[in-house]
């Protein structure tokens, strides 16, 4: 089991959105500091003032495709805590609901960069000082899109499918190490905290961001390995191994309406 209490713990995008509300339950679970990450000045400014009231809060505006500041601003926080017990990966980025070919480069690039890269460039720091130490958790937040193929969100997928991929792949790196060292993918559905504004969902419910964040902290004090939110998401990749993919896409596709979804998509603003 992974204790909260007398930990301090790293959110990346922990300014707002489910972020910045795991900041707050951790705080309430007792964490010794609470370090927020953000680029956004005025989101951490009043993030620091709504949460100081639950413990201790210390904010640092990064941006997370900065590869250089990372890695600064992390050796930083090591000066000031010494060490950081638990690393949530949890800003990200989604660039519209445009169909492949309308995207730009500087999108994919861009999506990338957040979705990605910076989690694993963040975790590159993070993951020796808690292997040093034998004790530590990374969780990274990806999300049902690296389950399911979507259309007009294909570099949001991609972007997702491979923080899957690199999350699972070091988890099981950890376990042949033996080391008290742990990782927790989630993968969430649509989460109502504005990023997916005017996402349509008829089947599967929008997720409730308190509940999700409850849910998320709840994974990674149990260790647990992946976490896919709703519960009904692990079937996923059981019937896309089992139909044939043009049953898949209709079933999942065009009855349970997720290949509509992000047709009214306006995102936050």
């Amino acid at each position: 089991m992974t204790k909260i209490k007398g930990k301090n713990v790293l959110i990346t995008g922990g300014a707002s959105g489910i972020g910045k509300i795991m900041g707050r339950i951790c705080l309430e679970k007792g964490a010794a500091n609470l370090i927020i990450w953000d680029m956004n000045p005025k989101s951490l400014e009043v993030a620091a003032a709504d949460l100081r009231q639950y413990g201790s809060v210390q904010t640092y505006e990064v941006d997370v495709t900065n590869d250089e500041l990372v890695v600064k601003t992390y050796q930083d926080v090591l000066q000031r805590f010494e060490r950081v017990g638990v690393l949530i990966n949890c800003a990200g980025i989604v660039r519209g609901n445009q169909t492949f070919n309308k995207n730009t480069i500087a999108d994919v690039r861009l999506t990338f960069g957040v979705n990605t890269i910076a989690p694993m460039v963040l975790s590159l720091q993070a993951l020796q000082p808690m292997l040093d130490a034998n004790e530590g958790h990374i969780c990274n937040i990806a999300s049902e899109a690296g389950m399911i193929s979507n259309p007009k969100m294909s570099v949001y997928a991609a972007s997702k499918w491979a923080v899957i991929g690199w999350s699972d792949s070091v988890r099981i790196e950890l376990q042949q190490m033996k080391k008290n060292v742990h990782i927790t993918t989630i993968a969430p559905y649509y989460i109502n905290t504005g990023m997916f504004e005017g996402v349509q969902s008829p089947i599967f419910p929008i997720l409730d961001p308190e509940k999700t964040s409850k849910k998320i902290i709840r994974a990674i004090e149990r260790n647990q390995d992946f976490c896919g939110l709703p519960w009904g998401f692990h079937f996923v990749r059981f019937m896309q191994g089992i139909l044939p993919t043009c049953v898949f896409d209709f079933l999942f596709g065009t009855v349970f309406g997720i290949f509509s979804a992000m047709d009214h998509f306006t995102g936050r603003k």
